[in-house]
């Protein structure tokens, strides 16, 4: 069920359209922000980073960072 409590079967026509649109628009905005990110070199450059500290053990734990969360 989705948040209204409706099922596909008690959409009408306009409101399944409307939840395609906004899924696809939504969909279509998140590629194009990776496309973006993905061709920035510092961006690409930082996830090398990332991935040799985490391979090193330089990481941090969430809750050193964030202790009263």
């Amino acid at each position: 069920m989705n948040e209204s409590g409706k099922t596909i079967k008690d959409l009408t026509v306009k409101e399944l359209k409307d939840l395609i649109q906004v899924t696809i628009k939504e969909t279509l905005e998140d590629e194009l922000e990776d496309y973006i990110a993905l061709r920035s070199k510092e961006y690409i450059q930082s996830i090398r980073e990332a991935r040799e500290d985490y391979k090193s053990g330089n990481i941090k734990k969430f809750d050193e960072h964030f202790p009263d969360v």
